[in-house]
């Protein structure tokens, strides 16, 4: 084979992949743009919904204020297109899936493929997590520690704005388990050596729970604590991963004497 034509075909299967690339990432923002449409009309009734938390802590007669001459307008769209995108997920993961399986060994897709669905459901739990359980505390607190005569208004883009980073904060940290399983499936570490380091993984929980979250000790717990408690579930799962990946190269080794013997 000559060197022009040793080029091309390494080149071929690179444009390939590129248009492959190209044409899933399409297909995931023509479904993002779908389910956004679908939701453009309720925008306000999904941001009275993401409201909810902090109005039922807000003061008899108080509402929320929109700084910004288009903010009433802009802002329940940007919250319409973050839920698509949400929502979106896992058609998203799937399609990501697709594109990077076809390279994998047999042994990494039955790996990876239980990994993006835990993923996902991780992430869908943080945010419930932070909805149902961190909001109405964190709210509570600090509406009840404004000081007498202040009225408490807040602008729809910034509680927005605060919203989506403990979203994000919260979805992200409630992957702490596919982290530690996937550390200790490529060989960066031992389940006993993530074990010796579990006083600095609690320190490091907290440190990230008070920079992530609001200046108040309560989220910063309520995310510490989950992320601690995710560290030792993925602990877990991880040794019996360990477990059965020494199993299953024990019986490859055995079956490969065998056919020696025979």
């Amino acid at each position: 084979m000559s060197q022009n034509n040793f080029d091309e075909a390494v080149e071929q299967p690179f444009i390939s992949h590129l248009i492959e690339l190209r044409n899933r990432l399409l297909k995931v923002v023509l479904c993002v743009l779908v389910v956004f449409l679908g939701l453009a009309s309720y925008a306000n009734q999904i941001y009275s919904i993401l409201a909810g938390p902090l109005m039922k802590h807000m003061p008899k007669n108080s509402t929320m204020i929109a700084i910004d001459v288009a903010s009433p307008f802009f802002t329940p769209f940007k919250l319409a297109l973050v839920v698509a995108v949400f929502i979106s997920i896992p058609v998203i993961l799937y399609q990501f899936w697709a594109f990077v399986a076809p390279g994998l060994y047999r042994r990494e897709r039955r790996m990876i493929l239980p990994l993006l669905i835990a993923s996902t459901l991780l992430f869908y739990l943080g945010v419930a997590f932070a909805y149902f359980v961190v909001f109405p505390l964190i709210f509570g607190f600090l509406t009840a520690a404004a000081p007498a005569g202040v009225a408490v208004m807040t602008d729809i883009t910034k509680y927005l704005d605060f919203v989506l980073t403990l979203f994000f904060a919260f979805g992200v940290c409630f992957e702490v388990p596919i982290f530690t399983i996937v550390m200790i499936w490529t060989g960066l570490v031992t389940p006993a050596s993530l074990a010796e380091k579990r006083p600095y993984v609690i320190v490091a929980a907290f440190i990230i729970g008070a920079v992530l979250t609001p200046p108040d000790a309560i989220s910063q717990t309520m995310l510490a604590v989950p992320m601690w408690m995710l560290f030792e579930l993925g602990l877990l799962f991880s040794r019996l991963f360990v477990r059965k990946a020494d199993a299953a190269d024990m019986e490859a080794r055995l079956n490969i004497i065998e056919k020696q013997d025979d």
